[in-house]
């Protein structure tokens, strides 16, 4: 919901989830280190996409503004709390980039929630994805990309039935900006994690996410989030699809190459139909189930396209 991306990550323009750790992440237990990177970087994305679940069930309680503010504050202030972010020493410069970030993390939850107050899970991410989709094909710029934009094209056309006629459109509107969100997303992430050290950009970021959204989730639930039940969910919600899959991937892309995490990532749209079943009871049609399927391939084919790429640069850049 799904993801920011470390510096490396993002700055590859790859595929990433809305999860990833921004710039910068919370320094983390080595305990998790036993899993292996891999199993990290998996690890992450079934939490992001339960959590995901999760806060399906919680917006008959709090709508679905309601469960993005109860989601931005508690992971705001976890990430505020742990990494403790120097307010003083940053230039005008930084200040624009970390709220940018901020409104953009904002944007991108806020539409992806209201995505999935309308259409399944499974089939909202695979829409959202495109967004990073889109950048890493036109970053790329290689003719082979036309063939990944054309999987993905097709992926679109198959989940929509021929039309979306299956689909809520506004539910779909809503995914397709995630994605473009998520897009920029990506961008921010790795600006911000160039200005500020180790996870302070991204609690400070969490935090204008935070308070972007308080008066949109007062105005939509009001009181109703003051209940000590949907704050638990709400907090549970903040712990499955922020702060723990941030320290997970941190620590996966301490040893994993960008590119393979980006096509780890490529994987959510999968990882959340399950949670959608299993969660949610949302069955996939066999159109449904394929069109994810060309989504994924068309993600991991733009994915080894760029990273087939970069192998090529390394001699010119090494003479």
């Amino acid at each position: 919901m799904s993801t920011v991306n470390t510096p490396s990550a993002a700055n590859s323009t790859s595929p990433a989830s809305p999860s990833s750790p921004g710039a910068s992440a919370p320094r983390t237990p080595g305990r998790f280190g036993s899993l292996g990177p891999v199993g990290l970087v998996l690890a992450g994305g079934i939490s992001v996409q339960f959590g995901g679940a999760l806060a399906v069930t919680l917006m008959p309680r709090a709508g679905a503004l309601g469960v993005v503010t109860l989601r931005l504050v508690a992971a705001a202030v976890v990430l505020l709390l742990v990494c403790r972010p120097r307010l003083r020493g940053h230039s005008r410069s930084d200040w624009g980039t970390v709220i940018v970030f901020g409104i953009t993390m904002g944007a991108m939850n806020g539409l992806f929630y209201e995505a999935v107050d309308r259409i399944p899970l499974g089939p909202a991410v695979t829409l959202e994805v495109l967004g990073p989709l889109a950048l890493s094909v036109l970053a790329s710029r290689r003719a082979l990309n036309a063939v990944w934009a054309g999987l993905a094209l097709a992926g679109v056309f198959l989940l929509g039935g021929g039309g979306f006629g299956n689909l809520d459109p506004i539910g779909v509107a809503f995914a397709l900006g995630a994605g473009a969100m998520w897009a920029a997303y990506i961008v921010f992430s790795a600006r911000t994690g160039r200005r500020f050290p180790q996870a302070d950009g991204l609690a400070l970021a969490m935090a204008v996410a935070a308070l972007l959204f308080l008066p949109l989730g007062i105005a939509e639930a009001g009181t109703r989030l003051l209940n000590p039940t949907t704050i638990a969910l709400g907090s549970a919600v903040a712990l499955l699809s922020s702060v723990l899959p941030y320290t997970l991937e941190l620590l996966a892309l301490r040893r994993l190459p960008a590119s393979t995490f980006a096509i780890l990532m490529s994987l959510e749209p999968a990882i959340a139909a399950t949670a959608g079943f299993l969660i949610l009871g949302q069955s996939l049609k066999p159109a449904e189930a394929a069109a994810i399927a060309l989504v994924i391939a068309a993600s991991i084919g733009a994915v080894r396209t760029q990273m087939g790429r970069g192998k090529a640069a390394l001699p010119a850049e090494g003479q």
